[in-house]
């Protein structure tokens, strides 16, 4: 399995991983083992590529996503409703690891996709560490959300990643775990 970030020309293997886990278009009995809520479009994965380098994905050696790892600024996320609300919060976060997490020190990871077939393999760990070198050389603090609904999801972020919970809130009727991480960390660290 290669890692890479993502260009143009993987958008249509993403898309088809993603809307085989994403909420609204996943097979009932693969939602018990986790999902992805926000829907995205051609045109969406195709900004964040060109804007942000924000999709680290695994391929096969078909060149098949396998899974996938999103990260970009909060800049980058404000027009959806959901991180808008999330940045309208930072200021009321804690302190974390002795530094005020702003839009300019912090970025938005996720959302996260591992195809089933690969799960279980450490494709999430090496993807995560993949990811967060990259965005290492530019933010200081990780902060993603799993709702509450998707426990696959949140023991995978805490347990295996690392992540820690800085708070809980609600939004749009949905309750969810917001999670943070240092950077700095490096895999022998964790």
């Amino acid at each position: 399995m290669n890692l890479k970030v993502a260009q143009i020309s993987d958008v249509d293997s993403i898309l088809k991983l993603h809307y085989k886990y994403q909420v609204d278009s996943i097979k009932e009995d693969d939602k018990k083992d986790g999902f992805v809520t926000t829907a995205f479009t051609k045109e969406q994965l195709e900004d964040i590529i060109k804007k942000e380098q924000g999709i680290f994905i695994a391929v096969d050696e078909k060149e098949e996503v396998l899974a996938y790892v999103m990260s970009a600024s909060w800049q980058y996320w404000s027009k959806w409703p959901m991180f808008a609300f999330m940045i309208e919060d930072l200021p009321n976060l804690n302190i974390y690891k002795g530094k005020k997490i702003t839009v300019d020190n912090s970025y938005q990871y996720g959302p996260v996709c591992v195809d089933k077939k690969v799960r279980g393999t450490g494709i999430l760990e090496k993807l995560f560490d993949f990811a967060l070198d990259y965005m290492s050389k530019r933010y200081e603090i990780l902060v993603t959300f799993v709702n509450k609904i998707n426990p696959r999801s949140y023991e995978a972020h805490k347990r295996k990643l690392g992540l820690e919970v800085i708070q809980e809130f609600q939004y749009n009727n949905n309750n969810y775990y917001e999670l943070v991480y240092d950077t700095s960390k490096r895999v022998s660290q964790r």
